[in-house]
Parts: C-alpha cells; structure tokens; sequence
C-alpha cells in the first residue's frame, strides 16, 4: 500500500526563500537594462537568428551557473536542470511585468515584438536568478560547497566566460562602444589591449584561481589563465557585437576597435569571475 509523501515545510521554506532571492536577483541584475533605451529598441529590431543564437548560446551558460551558484544548493543534473528552468521562468515573469509597468509592452506593440523585447530581457534576469545569493549576500547553505573553490580547468575557463558576459552585458547595447572604437587611434587600441591583458593578470593572482601556479611562476598563469582568458574575453565581446548588429557595415579595423573596447569591460569580468558568479 502506498503512502502519501511527507511536506517538509522546512524544506520547502528554504526554497520559497531561495526563489524570493533568484526573483531579487532577477531584478538586481536587469534593472538597467530594463531602463536602456537602446534594449527596448533592440527587442524589436533584432533580427530573429540574432536573438535565437542569444538564446541558444545562453542556456548553457545558465545551466552551468546553476551549478557553480545557483539560487539554492541543490546540486546534480537533474536539480540544475530544473533550476535552469526555473531561473528562466523567473526571467520571463520579471522580464513581462515590469515591461508592462513601464508601458513598454502596451497594445500598440505587436505581439511578435513584444515577445523579442520580453526574452531579450528575460535572458540577463535569469543569469541575475541564478546569481542571487552571490548579488544579495546569502553566501551558501550548510554543507553547499562551493563548486569554484575545486573548479576544474575547464571549469575556471567557464566562470571567466560566465564573468565576461556578466559585466560586458551591461554596456553592449549603448551606442558609446561603437563611438569610443571610431575615436581611438590604432595605438590607443594597442595599448587598451595591453591594459587589459595587464589587469586581468593581475587580478587573477589577486583573486585566486583555483589550479593557477603561484606567484613564484607567474608565466605558466600568463598563458593557462591571462592570454586564454583575454582570448574568451574577445570572442565573448565578437559575438556579443554581432547579437546586437554593432558589427553591421564596420570596416575591418573599426570591428577590431569596438571589439578591444568592450573586451576591456569583459576582461575585467574574466578576472574576478569568481566574485562575480
């Protein structure tokens, strides 16, 4: 005969709390973006195979945070999968209500646009979900271990990448990227990118990288930590560009400027990832 499962209030308290805080994350996350001018131009105006690669490429990216954050400790591929989930839900739902609160979503929108400018949203507030208890301070549960203090390799390069999209997220859509590009000369670009080559250094010894060689040999760190994670920094920038039509009609020494200067925000990201995510 079977029996009726047992509710564990505590346990399901803990959750109600973990997805109030992946909603404040949510919000913590996309707040600016929900109040750019430029994204709710782009939520309309890009291109469908611009935003379903936005998307694509993101759901790995939310995945894997679900594991290495995550809104609550359960672990294992089934709980981040369902977390995976349930973060973009969270997305989704902040995404469309304060849209609509800021008239953004009113009927003289059509639906297909609407929809364009809810997941072009939804998709930055479900990262911010699943970095909840990093953004509002919850630290980590009872015996949650942090994933990132024995991260693999690969792994470290995944929170670099996971860093850079976070930080560069926010100055993408803006019109200065292109414009600081066309201002700067061939060897202020150089030099920005040496800038950034510099700091991330830096900082990856500063913050700790699990795996890195100490400081005593900081060449072996130069080339598994600085270079590849300046080369992820570029490629997340390139592609980032390209999501929101930055790239269009540039000459080829006008997309190398625009993508150093936003590879400077993502670098930085890369390298206090681990505070970061």
């Amino acid at each position: 005969m079977s029996t009726a499962p047992v509710l564990d209030l505590a346990r399901e308290k803990t959750y109600a709390a973990s997805l109030a805080r992946a909603f404040g994350g949510a919000l913590i996350f996309v707040f600016p973006l929900l109040m750019t001018m430029e994204m709710w131009a782009f939520g309309m105006a890009m291109e469908p195979v611009r935003l379903i690669a936005f998307v694509v490429l993101a759901l790995p990216l939310i995945y894997g945070l679900s594991d290495y954050a995550g809104f609550n400790a359960q672990r294992g591929w089934r709980n981040n999968l369902f977390n995976t989930l349930t973060a973009l839900a969270v997305g989704f739902a902040t995404a469309t209500a304060f849209l609509a609160l800021f008239g953004l979503l009113g009927p003289e929108v059509a639906p297909g646009d609407a929809i364009s400018r809810i997941t072009l949203q939804a998709v930055p507030a479900a990262i911010g979900a699943n970095l909840a208890r990093r953004l509002l301070g919850a630290g980590v549960y009872e015996g949650d271990e942090r994933d990132e203090d024995t991260a693999s390799y690969f792994g470290e390069l995944f929170l670099m990448a996971a860093g850079a999209v976070v930080l560069a997220f926010n100055v993408v859509p803006t019109e200065e990227i292109v414009l600081i590009g066309y201002q700067m000369a061939a060897w202020q670009i150089l030099l920005l990118a040496l800038l950034s080559i510099a700091l991330l250094h830096a900082l990856v010894f500063s913050v700790g990288f699990a795996g890195q060689h100490d400081a005593g040999r900081p060449g072996a760190a130069l080339f598994q930590f600085t270079f590849v994670g300046y080369a992820i920094a570029l490629l997340t920038s390139l592609f980032m560009l390209w999501v929101f039509g930055r790239l269009d009609g540039q000459t080829p020494s006008a997309i190398v400027a625009t993508t150093v200067v936003l590879a400077f925000p993502a670098s930085l990201g890369a390298a206090v990832a681990r505070l970061l995510v």
